[in-house]
């Protein structure tokens, strides 16, 4: 990973881990599956919600969702560092293929799967 704020998170994260003997309990396995209970957690605070209403939460409501979207990131960073995946480089490459497969010439303003557009 680069040397930045993510990398200083990672170490962080990881020394907490280690300081508590959860290296354990730290596989990929067991840190996606956390990651997706999460992600469902997240979810519960938009279910039944407007569009407008989702983004327009009450500040009480703004900070329940950072605490979930802070774990989705935690979980994300540990599982990256145990599998020895450098997250910006993904995303780099990841943005790179997605450019290739919505030009923006092609796709401005219609959001349909990449396949849809053949």
């Amino acid at each position: 990973m680069q040397s930045d704020s993510l990398e200083q998170l990672n170490q962080r994260l990881k020394a907490f881990a280690v300081t508590r003997n959860w290296e354990q309990f730290h596989s990929p396995k067991n840190l996606s599956m956390a990651m997706i209970a999460e992600c469902a957690e997240l979810v519960e605070h938009f279910q039944w919600l407007s569009e407008e209403q989702s983004q327009n939460l009450s500040p009480e409501k703004k900070e329940e969702v950072a605490m979930e979207l802070a774990d989705i990131l935690i979980y994300l960073i540990r599982c990256s560092e145990r599998l020895d995946i450098d997250l910006i480089a993904a995303a780099e490459r990841k943005i790179a293929i997605n450019e290739q497969r919505y030009p923006a010439e092609k796709v401005y303003g219609d959001a349909r799967r990449a396949s849809e557009y053949e």
